[in-house]
């Protein structure tokens, strides 16, 4: 008999799901990673509703919330590898789901294991043990990691209306809230932006408690807490560690850069930040200084600070920077001599296009109109190859001029327009 879904009331993030697909069948073991509370659960009970929908009987599908009441004792390959045994129901093929696996030490010689015979394994975990050297050693080359992200601005709108939430007709209104609330996918049940905020908070605590100190001893915690703040204060921004290491003596630590920078490397493993390396135009070598670190999330910054003002400048960068990403791109900043481009972009198939983001073309005269365009446009102009350069800000009206695109970020984000010939979004 034919099972067409496991769990009823889950928003399908086709994004993700569509990376995944062809590996269903596979006996590479496929690894969903993300900061917490991002939907990764979700998007394996998806996979799973998916795979049963598809004549796949519930006998052949085993699902393991390790989370769960139930799970909790499961703490040893032993464990681990008795609980799946008693539900293979015979000598075929099963799926199976493991979610938040890092619950069990020594796990990967189980998974291993049952890859090995030909079963396909999915499962999720905490990313600062998924994306350690221990399981790169255990499953080289027998796995492949899909990264997900919270909810993008055409997802956010998406799962509002699966939610049979009210959508404002004005798209920029519905923008403005997104950029507030952030898109993780759970705090769209709460209608109070304060309430969502709370819950913001809570994760937060969360991943710092779970996915960073239970992972790392901090030995000093008012440090780590100051250079917490100060990524997510600066987000977006340049940045340099002789410059951050000098601001902290100032306020009194005493830190050595090797400390300083393994807790900036616990943050970007926890997923909270996301380093973006710059690349010279002139020398084709990437830049390991000075460079930009991103918020997974807007909403870990309005999280955790009180000033809730927008600065659109610095937000729409974020936002653009994690859509790229999450779709696959690699994505660097440019430097082009002393002057910079926002974002140089290659995708799989070896397409790249250059991206200036801006809040806006247009500023309150046209005098200041005119040197704001010109900052923009200026940094293409030593681009001498013919791929294609963007303009990406909130303007209504495209300002097109010297061969560069002008587009809606809010276009880009609902995926109204395409960036490059082979840098393609669909529909």
């Amino acid at each position: 008999m034919r099972r067409e879904n496991l769990f009823s009331g889950i928003y399908p993030r086709e994004k993700y799901l569509a990376r995944i697909r062809p590996f269903y069948d596979s006996d590479i073991v496929k690894v969903i990673t993300g900061i917490r509370r991002c939907g990764k659960s979700f998007i394996l009970r998806s996979v799973m509703n998916e795979i049963a929908a598809n004549g796949i009987p519930a006998s052949r599908i085993i699902y393991l919330p390790l989370e769960q009441r139930g799970y909790k004792g499961i703490r040893t390959p032993e464990d681990l590898e008795e609980l799946i045994a008693a539900r293979l129901s015979d000598d075929v093929a099963h799926y199976l789901f493991l979610d938040e696996i890092q619950n069990v030490r020594g796990f990967e010689s189980v998974v291993a294991a049952y890859a090995a015979e030909g079963h396909s394994i999915f499962m999720t975990g905490s990313n600062s043990y998924l994306l350690s050297d221990e399981i790169s050693t255990r499953l080289t080359g027998r796995y492949l990691s899909f990264e997900v992200f919270p909810l993008d601005f055409r997802e956010y709108l998406e799962m509002k209306q699966f939610r049979r939430r009210s959508i404002d007709p004005d798209v920029y209104a519905e923008f403005d809230e997104y950029v507030r609330n952030g898109g993780f996918p759970k705090s769209l049940e709460f209608e109070d932006l304060n309430a969502r905020q709370t819950y913001s908070e809570g994760i937060i605590s969360e991943i710092i408690k779970k996915d960073v100190r239970s992972r790392r001893k901090i030995t000093n915690l008012a440090l780590f807490e100051r250079i917490q703040s100060f990524l997510i204060s600066n987000y977006a921004a340049t940045f340099s560690l002789a410059g951050l290491m000098e601001g902290l003596k100032k306020e009194g630590f005493a830190a050595k850069a090797a400390t300083v920078r393994g807790y900036i490397e616990e943050l970007r493993m926890a997923k909270i930040v996301s380093e973006c390396n710059r690349f010279d135009l002139k020398s084709r070598k990437a830049l390991k200084r000075e460079q930009k670190y991103y918020l997974t999330d807007l909403a870990i910054y309005f999280a955790l600070n009180t000033d809730n003002r927008i600065s659109y400048g610095s937000s729409l960068e974020n936002l653009v920077y994690v859509y790229l990403v999450s779709n696959g791109y690699q994505v660097s900043i440019g430097k082009i001599g002393r002057l910079e481009c926002d974002f140089i972009v290659r995708d799989r198939m070896q397409g790249y296009a250059y991206i200036q983001v801006a809040y806006t073309l247009h500023a309150e005269d046209p005098e200041a109109t005119q040197r704001l365009r010109e900052r923009e446009y200026r940094p293409f102009r030593d681009i001498r190859d013919g791929y294609p350069r963007y303009i990406v800000s909130l303007d209504r009206h495209r300002d097109q001029q010297e061969g560069v695109i002008h587009i809606s970020a809010v276009d880009l984000f609902l995926g109204k327009v395409s960036i490059g010939r082979s840098l393609i979004l669909n529909p």
